[in-house]
């Protein structure tokens, strides 16, 4: 159903504080209902990735969709016509104070700068949280995430999918079985462009009917709608205040395997050598440098880890190290002490020399269904494979390189325990923004 007027803030936040302090009856009885029975679900935003999300969560028939929140009403007819009990909302909050006690667990897949307010909204009503990434727009808001849903013991997930395919799986085992040594270096590299060198339009054009641009914009400051997809609903990603650019989009995906195969940690700085953001947009073909703690899967104390976008692209002597094969236009390329590795994005990972692996078998690894994975352990319980405690700190060192793009040619220097560059403390601002008035999130 279509919502007739926006829930006051102070209606909303005493109603979840309400829910959150109350006895322990009440968490009880909102996390009763799922485990070895109908898990009840709802998702936040209705197509595009959302619609991918809900239709894999609810291709097991012990998963119901009850209800969606979708700020744009025209993005709603496919949807209603595949389940046509579910119950529609246009704000968010709304669905979160009339369905709390009819759901089990949600996906939040809105744009990037609404997943920490609506995440931690979830969390704090004792639920199930499947998390697009990146998990949150800024690190504060990842950290918070993190934090409360271990505090409450909550099973979550971050949309990395191919985190639980073969190609990805299989690339982290032959790192941490050695098979070709200790690592010395990686190159990540993704060739998307989601970035832009113009300025803002300076034009308002007419919201489209059915889009509630003020829920839209949700926690970021009010502004005038700009057409022609400006913002929505794909070109978000390139805006500073909604999405995070490149790095946001396919970092997350790209340093998964990186970060799993590593067993990486959060990094002791981090570097651009890229352009700059203008006032409004990311910028495209960036390098950035990190420099991780070593692991027992790396050569020495420390171990680099360089990324590039767009027409950025590793160095020559780095691609030459394929014997000739074509570098991918994503993917990301292992160097350890005994041979090296290519792991192309969703393609199986290459091993080099190539007359060294000849004979080599790979090992038998199986793909496992991401979104039902963590459907189940709401359902009987555990912890799925990328929970908060791991996709929260590699969101964490995915988002410092966007802050890095801001401080060309600055290696700053990142203490993860206080959550803050202690070299730079003009980059600070960038790790947690303010809301906009009224909407101030409990938690954050």
């Amino acid at each position: 159903m279509k919502s007739t007027s926006h829930l006051n803030r102070r209606q909303f936040l005493g109603r979840i504080g309400a829910a959150t302090l109350a006895a322990p009856f009440f968490t009880r009885h909102l996390m009763s209902a799922a485990p070895g029975g109908l898990v009840r679900h709802a998702s936040f935003g209705a197509s595009g990735m959302a619609g991918a999300d809900l239709s894999s969560l609810t291709s097991n028939d012990w998963v119901r969709l009850v209800a969606v929140a979708e700020v744009d009403l025209n993005r709603v007819g496919d949807l209603k016509s595949r389940f046509p009990d579910v119950r529609i909302y246009q704000d968010w909050r709304e669905l979160l104070d009339k369905e709390a006690n009819n759901i089990d667990s949600v996906n939040v897949s809105t744009p990037d700068h609404m997943h920490g307010p609506i995440g931690m909204s979830c969390l704090q009503l004792g639920k199930a949280v499947y998390g697009q990434k990146p998990l949150t727009h800024d690190i504060y808001e990842t950290r918070r995430l993190t934090e409360v849903a271990r505090e409450k013991n909550l099973v979550t997930q971050m949309g990395i999918q191919i985190h639980s395919t073969r190609e990805y799986r299989l690339a982290v085992k032959l790192i941490q079985d050695g098979t070709i040594g200790k690592i010395k270096e990686v190159h990540t590299f993704s060739n998307k462009k989601w970035g832009d060198t113009s300025p803002k339009p300076d034009r308002e054009d007419p919201v489209p009917a059915g889009l509630d641009w003020d829920l839209w914009l949700g926690v970021t400051e009010k502004r005038p709608f700009i057409g022609n997809g400006y913002y929505h609903p794909g070109n978000w990603r390139k805006r500073l205040d909604f999405g995070t650019g490149t790095f946001g989009d396919m970092g997350c995906h790209i340093y998964d395997p990186v970060f799993a195969a590593l067993a990486l940690t959060a990094p002791l700085s981090v570097r651009s050598e890229g352009p700059t953001p203008n006032a409004d947009n990311w910028a495209m073909d960036a390098v950035i440098h990190y420099v991780f703690p070593g692991t027992p899967y790396t050569e020495g104390d420390m171990v680099n880890v360089t990324w590039y976008d767009g027409d950025a692209r590793p160095p020559k002597h780095i691609e030459a190290l394929l014997e000739g094969d074509n570098v991918p236009g994503q993917g990301s390329i292992f160097i350890g002490t005994k041979g090296v590795m290519l792991l192309p994005h969703i393609a199986s990972p290459q091993l080099y020399p190539d007359a060294d692996y000849r004979t080599f078998r790979m090992p038998e690894v199986e793909t496992i269904d991401h979104w039902t994975h963590f459907a189940k352990c709401v359902r009987e319980g555990g912890k799925p494979w990328a929970n908060f405690d791991y996709a929260g700190p590699l969101t964490e060192a995915v988002l410092l390189g966007g802050v890095a793009t801001r401080f060309p040619h600055a290696t700053l220097v990142w203490d993860a325990a206080a959550v803050q560059f202690t070299n730079l403390p003009e980059a600070n601002q960038y790790v947690k923004r303010p809301y906009r008035k009224g909407w101030e999130v409990r938690g954050m």
